[in-house]
């Protein structure tokens, strides 16, 4: 992969650094108890841990679904693992429903999310995030 070690650190840590901070400011609203606003912000974190490394690489980072990203990377011969995809497709469910009103049959979407929900999202956007840091100093020691 020649793409590889034209690898953009400033584009990278814009994404990267958004990325730890929108953590940082899920985990105030779980420990508030604000559960379904922590899982969409993390499905954000894990977002742009995703686009981080793909505009890092100069790539396309288009749409919300993380789980699409990673397909992106792996397209460009980076290896994605399953416990990775299990955690976007994870975060990928909060996208959409804590947002709007009518994403379920009836009811609230906070009605729906409880500590073990945010929590799940948490795991799944730390393991998003560790995996894009690793993959980036990866891809700079094959440079």
């Amino acid at each position: 992969m020649s793409h590889t070690n034209l690898i953009d650190h400033d584009e990278y840590n814009r994404w990267y650094d958004q990325a730890k901070y929108t953590v940082c400011s899920a985990q105030n609203d779980l420990e508030k108890n604000d559960f379904v606003w922590a899982s969409f912000k993390f499905q954000q974190a894990g977002e742009y841990a995703g686009k981080a490394l793909l505009r890092a690489l100069g790539l396309p980072a288009r749409g919300h679904s993380i789980l699409m990203l990673l397909k992106e990377l792996a397209e460009q011969g980076l290896e994605i693992t399953e416990e990775v995809k299990s955690a976007a497709r994870e975060l990928d469910r909060h996208y959409i429903p804590p947002r709007y009103p009518d994403a379920f049959p009836s009811g609230s979407p906070y009605e729906f999310y409880d500590q073990k929900t945010a929590y799940s999202a948490f795991q799944a956007a730390n393991t998003l995030i560790d995996f894009v840091q690793a993959l980036k100093e990866g891809l700079e020691r094959d440079a």
